[in-house]
């Protein structure tokens, strides 16, 4: 027994996320650092028609969090500097044996492989601080990861890419076997379906070098989401391609052969510093919604619409515009992560 991550689908308790603070990241003007709050302030807000939300906040940045997000969400005060609060802050699990016990695996966080750029030092403590608040009790891993790089069914399997857990600049001695066995004992983890990589864009400097969630999620046992890149002149034509024919020949946890649904990339290829990785895989399941990552194209948006709303029957999508986040490295799923209400 012991622990277990719950699918995302399970009743949420809340949401948790961390404000923007002052930094690379968030951008080096004026009108950069705006938008980049209202972005998360938008999601925010949507989250929170839906379920409780608790955003951390640095203390520069509280009295601008408490002015843009109002009372409709909780503010917990505490250093941080990168500020996705999927990466930064734990993975949230049950115990089987104990079934009104929260945990909170406390990976260890190194700013996606310690880039010369990434500020993460403050933030790599965020995790048992958020803990904490939750009433968690940590779980602690050697396991040099992030939640953005990790989907689960909640009936044991997870989806993986090879290039972010076994990732040198993360845990340079790491093998297959040794990882699957953490994640057995993290969040029970009993099948690991590895994915050789990423989206071209999650390469580059400010990537994460592979994360799992703009690639593939699994909405229920035995089904996947998957990225379709539709356009041949886009580099992740062929890796669409290629994990849809893997997936085709892979089993979850049960047993179950997965049925593969496509998820269109908006017909948007590039922007100003090259391909884009626009997906529409990186929504957020909250309780009786979805909220989906929108791209400022219309018809491409409420397609994307119609496939989560399908995939996730009974449950309102609502499309908040996520270019501000993608341009910043991330999408919704990134910057969130769910706190799960514990059913003995």
């Amino acid at each position: 027994m012991g622990w277990r991550m719950p699918s995302e689908t399970a009743e949420h308790a809340r949401t948790w996320m961390a404000f923007p603070r002052e930094g690379r990241t968030l951008g080096g003007t004026a009108a950069l650092r705006e938008e980049g709050y209202a972005a998360w302030t938008a999601v925010a807000r949507a989250v929170a028609a839906f379920e409780p939300v608790t955003m951390a906040a640095d203390p520069s940045e509280t009295a601008r969090a408490r002015r843009m997000l109002g009372a409709q969400v909780e503010l917990l005060e505490a250093p941080l500097d990168e500020f996705w609060m999927r990466d930064v802050g734990p993975t949230f699990v049950q115990d089987l044996d104990r079934r009104d016990v929260l945990g909170a695996v406390d990976w260890v966080f190194n700013g996606w492989g310690a880039p010369e750029w990434a500020e993460w030092r403050l933030s790599a403590e965020l995790g048992r601080t958020v803990a904490a608040a939750a009433g968690a009790e940590v779980v602690a891993s050697p396991l040099v990861t992030e939640g953005g790089a990790l989907h689960v069914d909640g009936e044991g399997t997870v989806l993986v890419t090879e290039t972010v857990l076994l990732d040198p600049r993360r845990n340079p001695s790491a093998d297959r076997a040794g990882v699957e066995a953490e994640l057995a004992r993290t969040i029970g983890a009993t099948r690991v379906v590895w994915l050789p990589r990423g989206l071209h864009r999650d390469y580059d400097d400010f990537g994460t070098g592979g994360h799992v969630d703009i690639v593939a999620t699994i909405p229920s046992p035995g089904r996947v989401l998957l990225h379709e890149q539709r356009d041949a002149g886009h580099p992740d034509h062929a890796l669409s391609a290629a994990l849809r024919e893997q997936l085709a020949d892979e089993a979850d946890a049960a047993g179950r052969p997965f049925e593969v649904v496509a998820m269109p990339a908006p017909a948007t290829l590039r922007d100003a510093h090259g391909f884009v990785d626009w997906s529409y895989v990186n929504h957020l399941v909250v309780n009786g919604g979805v909220i989906a990552c929108g791209f400022g194209e219309p018809a491409a948006d409420a397609d994307a619409r119609a496939v989560l709303a399908e995939a996730y029957p009974g449950r309102e999508v609502v499309t908040v515009d996520a270019r501000p986040l993608f341009d910043r490295g991330g999408g919704i799923h990134c910057i969130t992560q769910q706190q799960p209400a514990l059913r003995p």
